[in-house]
């Protein structure tokens, strides 16, 4: 289909199918967990990096490993820690003695999905050389710069509860990552679940792909041309003009707010197949269900309303109460 003509039904429901087996899948892993899966997938849709952001032992790193496996993409993890050097990121040149010149070793950043577990456990330097591969999708050394594998995406962890040992992630960093997600506790029946599932082995072990990484790069591809009526992007214009001008808020979303929003409210339109008059269509409540995730961690609070107990969390959710969205007329 051409470019800006839209999804068509028949091109919807098949991404949809594709869509719900990364979900079903994923979920063999991460019990009771859809919500965040699906706006994971959103993300990396929308060809975004994931922030997981929650205490330990929630299955952050096992929902991005399996998100990874379905996909069927070329996986790599990256345990960040104090004394891990960019280089051992992004790669080195190594001088070769047989041919007398410098080869670049290409670092794990080589990849499809890149897990960086812990990523607030490495210096700001090494945190540095994600920003060029988050960005740009390529990497520059000693002057010359490669091209990254595509699709890329990176999902990074972090326990915000620890601090010892930590370097917080920058607000330019924060900004590169599209969603930051919390996976929160299991549920009573979920968790007793859990323990029947992993009595002999851990589900991620017999997990298999249920797609592939160039299927996948067409869903990115199609999630581009998804349509977006103009009252509907007007709608997310005005909700990130209203997080700059907010009381509580010293610096709102920047115009990087607004193309992510834009991007994931397609992708998560995507995932659910809506369809209208033939095609795949935005509505307002997939923009609503993207926000919170899209802005909370793009929003820096006033310190005085920081002591009044006022998270870029609650600012979302009274944005989202605060501007009105577009109504459908008959």
């Amino acid at each position: 289909m051409a470019e800006g003509r839209g999804v068509s039904e028949d091109r919807g429901f098949a991404a949809r199918e594709v869509a719900t087996r990364i979900i079903a899948n994923v979920e063999r892993v991460a019990l009771g967990k859809r919500p965040v899966v699906v706006h994971a997938l959103a993300a990396l849709l929308a060809e975004g990096h994931v922030l997981f952001e929650d205490v330990p032992g929630v299955a952050k790193t096992m929902i991005a490993r399996s998100l990874a496996v379905s996909l069927g993409c070329e996986f790599r993890r990256l345990q960040c820690t104090p004394d891990l050097l960019p280089t051992e990121v992004t790669g080195s040149s190594i001088f070769n003695q047989k041919t007398a010149e410098f080869e670049f070793r290409a670092g794990p950043i080589f990849t499809n999905v890149l897990l960086a577990d812990e990523i607030n456990r490495a210096t700001p330097r090494t945190q540095a050389a994600l920003l060029e591969c988050m960005a740009e999708t390529q990497v520059s050394a000693d002057g010359v710069t490669y091209d990254l594998p595509r699709p890329f995406a990176v999902i990074a962890t972090q326990n915000p509860v620890e601090q010892e040992g930590t370097f917080p992630l920058p607000e330019a960093q924060l900004d590169r990552f599209l969603v930051r997600l919390t996976v929160g506790y299991p549920s009573l029946n979920a968790e007793q679940d859990m323990l029947e599932r992993q009595r002999l082995q851990h589900p991620i072990e017999t997990l298999r792909p249920v797609t592939s990484a160039s299927e996948f790069a067409d869903l990115q591809r199609a999630t581009r041309e998804v349509y977006v009526h103009e009252q509907v992007r007007a709608y997310m214009v005005q909700l990130v003009h209203a997080s700059r001008r907010h009381d509580h808020v010293a610096l709102g979303g920047s115009p990087r707010a607004t193309l992510a929003l834009y991007r994931t409210a397609q992708a998560l339109a995507l995932i659910s197949g809506r369809i209208i008059r033939g095609q795949v269509v935005v509505l307002p409540d997939h923009v609503q269900e993207m926000f919170p995730y899209v802005m909370a961690h793009r929003l820096i609070t006033r310190p005085e309303s920081r002591l009044e107990g006022i998270t870029p969390g609650s600012i979302a959710d009274d944005l989202l109460r605060s501007v009105p969205a577009p109504v459908a007329k008959a």
